[in-house]
């Protein structure tokens, strides 16, 4: 018989994008300071994290499989994490502008009472088009920012801000699915 699976986290994206490979799941919020310290390496940030949430859940939830997640945006060496204000997001989208930056995100599966201990990460370019003040403007207006790495959703109007991307969409919008299956297939979760 298979554990259950729970998903530490509130992100309604990751939520859509685990549903997608069609495993039963619950979600428990991990209530956890993540490092947000923008100077950290982001590959070291989004996998400290991911573990945080998963461990976090997993002592109270010993019996399951709890995967966590976590997704920075990474530009000219500074990890751009979740806009606190509009200005700040409208600063991280003028940063953006015209440029390419790396998305990275990281897993965590873990289960206290079979030792279960998987961590991957995965990482996608993107670059965006140009963008003047009002493209901006209007992007804020119709886009929530604030639970969003880099202050954009790739997944919400990304067409008026991105020109293009590379590696795997899933992982920009904060749930790798290829590398999120491998973890589950590890974990006995999918056949």
């Amino acid at each position: 018989m298979s554990r259950p699976l729970i998903l530490a986290s509130a992100s309604p994206r990751r939520r859509e994008l685990l549903e997608q490979l069609g495993v039963p799941f619950s979600i428990q919020v991990a209530r956890v300071i993540e490092n947000e310290d923008p100077a950290t390496d982001p590959r070291e940030m989004v996998a400290h994290n991911a573990a945080l949430k998963a461990g976090w859940v997993s002592e109270r939830f010993p019996e399951a499989v709890v995967l966590g997640a976590d997704t920075t945006v990474f530009l000219e060496g500074r990890a751009l994490n979740k806009p606190g204000s509009l200005p700040e997001a409208r600063a991280m989208l003028r940063g953006l502008s015209g440029r390419s930056h790396w998305v990275f995100t990281g897993l965590s599966l873990r289960c206290l009472q079979t030792g279960l201990r998987l961590d991957a990460g995965a990482t996608s370019e993107v670059t965006f088009r140009s963008l003047d003040e009002q493209t901006i403007d209007r992007y804020l207006a119709n886009v929530h920012v604030f639970d969003k790495a880099g202050g954009y959703a790739i997944q919400e109007h990304g067409d008026m801000i991105v020109a293009g991307f590379q590696g795997e969409w899933s992982t920009i919008v904060g749930l790798p699915l290829s590398l999120t299956k491998q973890l589950l297939t590890q974990a006995g979760l999918v056949g």
